[in-house]
């Protein structure tokens, strides 16, 4: 993780009430216009963040994988997906499949997935920020600004901008 995404990630549990005191005055608005301010961020953010360069997601928390996961999962790892099972993932208190550990056991020393072709569909949808009806997604969203830098920059920027205020 460089040092610029650690200083972003810093700024974004430092501000952690503000941004979650914003994402809920949005809740309570209905702003016509709230997906495509999310998208045209979410665009700008990705040109500065590197995924690559940060893996925080990859590092600290796990998707949620569905059973077409493993079944992906198993055909590109040559096992069953009752081995994929048994070896990688357990049923959590939410009573949905995660990963047994973090890091994400496919996440390699590079940053790279070794099953990314294949990837469970939370990951390959993750952060979220571009996504219609983002209104029903801003606790995940204020969840992520804590583990995702261009989340907390989409959030941030966002915050600044006049009819969001």
């Amino acid at each position: 993780m460089t040092e610029e995404i650690k200083a972003i990630l810093e700024k974004a549990n430092c501000d952690k009430h503000k941004t979650k005191e914003f994402l809920n005055r949005l809740k309570k608005r209905k702003i016509k216009n709230l997906d495509l301010a999310f998208q045209s961020l979410h665009d700008e953010v990705f040109e500065e963040i590197n995924c690559l360069d940060c893996s925080n997601c990859c590092s600290s928390i796990s998707p949620i994988i569905s059973h077409r996961d493993i079944e992906r999962m198993a055909k590109a790892l040559r096992i069953s997906p009752s081995q994929v099972i048994e070896k990688y993932l357990h049923i959590d208190e939410d009573n949905d499949y995660v990963y047994n550990d973090t890091p994400c056991p496919f996440l390699l020393s590079d940053n790279y997935c070794s099953i990314y072709e294949n990837r469970p569909k939370a990951c390959r949808e993750y952060p979220h920020t571009d996504r219609s009806r983002i209104h029903q997604l801003l606790n995940l969203t204020y969840k992520n600004t804590l583990v995702c830098p261009a989340v907390y920059l989409i959030v941030n920027r966002l915050s600044t901008q006049k009819e969001f205020l």
